[in-house]
């Protein structure tokens, strides 16, 4: 008779690794619920501006849907000039349709969104210094200066060129 403890330990080594019965499998998990991988498995809300919300949505943060201040939340820490709404469908793991659904819930749309998040951002940068209306119309994902100061205008009732006045 063979002695089975040394055909099962020479079993073990002629076998991959992942084959192997892992020697933590009764272990409990953490009460801190992460995946496999170590992620969360509910990750916290994004923290989004409240007034920021208010502007966009007319609703509080914690009124607002998951998707909603995700959308917000990238937007503000993100490169404007190249998040197009179906990038923030793919970051969200939705489909564009189904962002455009789930926001129309919430009584917005990505562009609106979009315009609040430009003129908060835009608020922003002038707070500190005025900065050429080049600049930040590249910083605010603008490809063309007309189409910021135009959308300056929108937002404030004045030229940008007139602000320049209240900094010097």
């Amino acid at each position: 008779m063979k002695d089975l403890r040394s055909t099962d330990a020479t079993h073990r080594e002629q076998h991959p690794i992942y084959l192997q019965r892992s020697p933590k499998a009764g272990v409990a998990r953490n009460s801190n619920q992460q995946c496999a991988f170590g992620r969360d498995l509910a990750p916290a809300p994004p923290n989004v501006p409240a007034e920021l919300c208010i502007r966009v949505t007319g609703r509080a943060p914690h009124d607002l849907s998951r998707t909603s201040l995700c959308v917000i939340d990238l937007l503000l820490r993100g490169d404007l000039s190249r998040l197009r709404s179906e990038e923030v469908a793919d970051h969200l793991h939705v489909s564009p349709t189904t962002l455009r659904r789930r926001l129309r819930a919430d009584r917005t749309n990505y562009q609106h969104i979009l315009d609040h998040v430009r003129q908060y951002r835009c608020r922003v940068l002038l707070d500190k210094r005025w900065l050429p209306g080049k600049s930040v119309a590249w910083d605010l994902g603008y490809a063309e200066v007309n189409s910021f100061y135009r959308a300056f205008r929108r937002w404030t009732g004045q030229n940008y060129s007139d602000l320049k006045t209240l900094y010097l």
